[in-house]
């Protein structure tokens, strides 16, 4: 059948000299791949620029329910990124989280919710001027919301830890060790506080972001099977040091 739905650029892999086989979540069915040919000459329907990571598309598909490899018969840009392209820091942080949001979102159907929010932060990232350095550590926070272990921020008080398996604070000490002391237990629910709109009322240097994002990758590895190491972590954790 014909599918029309949005999408997202998650990656983008060079199959042969002219194909390719993107990795896309779309609002209508989820996580989809796709095969493409993009010729090399100029006149050519499809052009390399529409599968930039994290690009916001609407799609055209020639969707089989049963197939693994999807066919693209149109896409649209919806909207074109105006200060990504020509941020460093945010070009960076964009490749980090598609990186992150490929392999914490890989088994995801449909979820309209989800979409929503990562194409709203996206365009959000992108009209920002100032004040986005927490960006990815709030996206990261909230997006686990979605994807079903957002923990209840109200039964934190002070001094507790964060039990991660079970996404719960607790006054007690865990009976296993995937768990976070007091401190980086404040930090952690500060964090589940912060929207973009007032995450730079809190400060935070490079140590402190560091640390959190390493507390969230190991969160997500304790709930999606076959996390892996993000090959893009390291640049990403050299950002305003």
């Amino acid at each position: 059948m014909l599918l029309k739905t949005k999408a997202i650029v998650l990656k983008t892999l060079k199959y042969s000299e002219n194909k390719y086989i993107i990795d896309l979540l779309t609002e209508a069915e989820g996580r989809v791949s796709v095969v493409i040919n993009i010729p090399k000459t100029a006149k050519g329907k499809l052009k390399k620029q529409y599968f930039q990571l994290m690009t916001l598309l609407e799609v055209d598909l020639d969707f089989r329910q049963k197939e693994s490899l999807q066919h693209l018969r149109d896409v649209r840009i919806t909207y074109p990124y105006f200060s990504i392209p020509v941020d460093p820091c945010k070009m960076s942080m964009t490749l980090f989280l598609a990186e992150f949001i490929y392999h914490s979102t890989r088994d995801e159907r449909q979820n309209p919710n989800l979409f929503a929010y990562i194409e709203n932060s996206m365009r959000w990232l992108d009209a920002s001027e100032e004040h986005f350095s927490n960006f990815h550590l709030v996206f990261m926070m909230r997006l686990s919301r979605f994807i079903g272990f957002f923990p209840n921020v109200d039964d934190y008080h002070e001094g507790d830890y964060f039990d991660m398996r079970n996404a719960s604070f607790s006054s007690m000490v865990p009976l296993h060790t995937d768990f976070l002391n007091a401190d980086d237990s404040s930090k952690i629910q500060l964090l589940m506080r912060m929207n973009y709109d007032t995450m730079h009322l809190f400060k935070m240097n490079h140590e402190d972001r560091n640390r959190i994002i390493d507390v969230l990758i190991t969160y997500y590895r304790l709930h999606v099977p076959s996390f892996p190491e993000l090959q893009s972590l390291p640049v990403m954790k050299q950002l305003w040091e």
